[in-house]
């Protein structure tokens, strides 16, 4: 007796193709954490690029893959693949001071997809408008600065005031140029048109 099993799907093709799509931008925000350097303004935390891939993966893959996308991510780390600023790995890095920035990953990727995407399921990127776009980025960057903050000022005891100019305002120019540059990848079909 045999059973035919041709007709038989394990997984649908569109979870499929958003496992794929998640698994490819957890590596890119690995790739991204090796676009690093010293902040001259807090040497402690560096500018990496890791927050242009938590904006990408929200506007691209929307709410639930970009988030899970960021925590696979995380868990790569946390497993021990060099994925983390410096090719660092390890619990031990989410138990850091920028431990809360790892952490808010996931968390600022679904809100900037659900913000980008609305309720009704997944819209072309391109065609949301800039101040949706701008918006989200923010929303998501809020998220990643409040986690961020309050682990940084916890595991450094500082004051609260320090912690917010040393964890968060020193980084707001480059969390503005990294919101230029989402903008620029999701519009770069209306960049390259002109």
């Amino acid at each position: 007796m045999s059973t035919a099993t041709d007709s038989v799907d394990l997984v649908g093709d569109e979870v499929a193709v958003n496992l794929v799509r998640a698994a490819l931008l957890a590596a890119l925000m690995g790739a991204f954490a090796f676009v690093s350097f010293p902040n001259p303004l807090n040497p402690a935390v560096p500018v990496t690029a890791q927050v242009l891939g938590v904006f990408l993966a929200g506007i691209y893959l929307g709410p639930a893959w970009g988030g899970f996308a960021m925590a696979l991510y995380v868990l790569a780390g946390v497993l021990g693949a060099p994925v983390f600023s410096g090719a660092s790995a390890g619990l031990a890095e989410i138990f850091g001071p920028t431990g809360g920035y790892l952490l808010s990953y996931p968390f600022a990727a679904a809100l900037i997809g659900a913000v980008v995407h609305g309720v009704n399921g997944l819209v072309d990127p391109e065609g949301v408008s800039l101040p949706r776009l701008v918006g989200a980025m923010t929303a998501g960057t809020v998220v990643i600065y409040a986690l961020g903050i309050a682990v940084y000022w916890y595991y450094l005891d500082t004051s609260l005031v320090a912690a917010i100019v040393g964890a968060g305002l020193v980084f707001v120019p480059a969390e503005a140029v990294k919101m230029a540059a989402a903008i620029g990848i999701v519009r770069s079909d209306e960049v390259q048109a002109t």
